[in-house]
């Protein structure tokens, strides 16, 4: 590759399942050592998309290079250099963490293996757990399991399919500095996140719907491309308020945050005219910054409204 940092250089990827059109002219370049975060409603094609870009599934069309290997001729390379942790625990419940470890080493064909798994073992905490059966482990520690399984080869890729689901805040936060820390050493990770608060910790992120990647950026470049204006409204009877706003010009959509509205729109005139409507309805009207989670709705309604 022309860029040695560049680890992921693909455009226009497809690929179809029947008559379903899984992910559409798909084009991104992700750098050594970022985050990469995934968005997008179930079903959407996040997980496809990172199976394609790391050569686990062959697009139908398309090029591109993964670790400076072509994805659609070269994808056995790639596999070689890649992590992959699926949602599902998929180790066996049956054995402890060091048989399971030891086995994920054997599939790899790795030399000095008991010391690579002594080292896994460490690197994750897990020695004074490790005569304990997997099925028998909570689900923060059964993901830092499949976690050190992914990472036992030493993998450039680290790809990382919803890892956080089913698990408490303090063990998804101690995944996530774990995830920096790889980072920090060079390691790419491609992860898929419903978590709002988890891909505001990604480098960069990706939005698909139906198929389609609409937005990828930071953050912060996300949010300011939108050109969204958000509004949060305060009171006692907002579900009739949220009814009216929804039919009034500007308001893109309406949306519950505890006891306040978010109302959010790109026409910012007829928006902030549609709130002072309604200001006498309601406690409180502040104009406030627009979040990720702002964003996303609003891009999930407008792929909506094409279909």
């Amino acid at each position: 590759m022309s860029n040695p940092e560049c680890i992921i250089d693909v455009n226009n990827l497809n690929k179809s399942f029947g008559k379903k059109q899984a992910v559409i002219n798909a084009s991104l370049k992700v750098n050594r050592g970022e985050i990469f975060g995934f968005l997008g409603p179930n079903g959407s094609g996040k997980t496809t998309t990172i199976r394609l870009l790391c050569g686990l599934l062959t697009p139908d069309s398309g090029s591109g290079t993964c670790l400076g290997y072509d994805v659609l001729t070269q994808s056995y390379k790639i596999k070689q250099r890649v992590g992959y942790m699926t949602q599902k625990f998929s180790l066996y419940e049956d054995l402890t963490i060091r048989e399971n470890l030891d086995f994920v080493a054997r599939l790899y064909g790795m030399d000095h293996r008991k010391q690579r798994v002594q080292d896994a073992l460490v690197k994750l905490d897990l020695t004074h757990r490790q005569n304990q059966l997997a099925g028998s482990l909570s689900g923060g520690w059964k993901q830092r399991l499949a976690l050190s399984a992914a990472l036992i080869h030493e993998p450039d890729l680290l790809l990382l399919d919803e890892p956080t689901a089913g698990v408490d805040p303090k063990a998804r936060r101690d995944f996530w500095d774990q995830v920096h820390i790889l980072s920090s050493q060079g390691v790419t990770t491609l992860v898929s996140t419903h978590y709002m608060d988890e891909a505001e910790r990604c480098t960069r992120l990706a939005y698909i719907a139906y198929g389609h990647l609409l937005v990828q950026g930071t953050a912060k470049e996300i949010i300011h491309q939108s050109g969204l204006a958000t509004w949060n409204l305060s009171g006692h009877d907002l579900l009739s308020v949220a009814e009216k706003l929804k039919q009034l010009p500007g308001v893109d959509f309406v949306a519950s945050f505890g006891n306040d509205l978010h109302i959010s729109g790109v026409n910012h005139s007829a928006l902030s005219a549609s709130v002072e409507s309604v200001r006498s309805e309601v406690d409180e009207v502040v104009n406030i910054h627009s979040s990720l989670e702002d964003v996303f709705i609003a891009l999930m309604g407008n792929k909506m409204d094409e279909r």
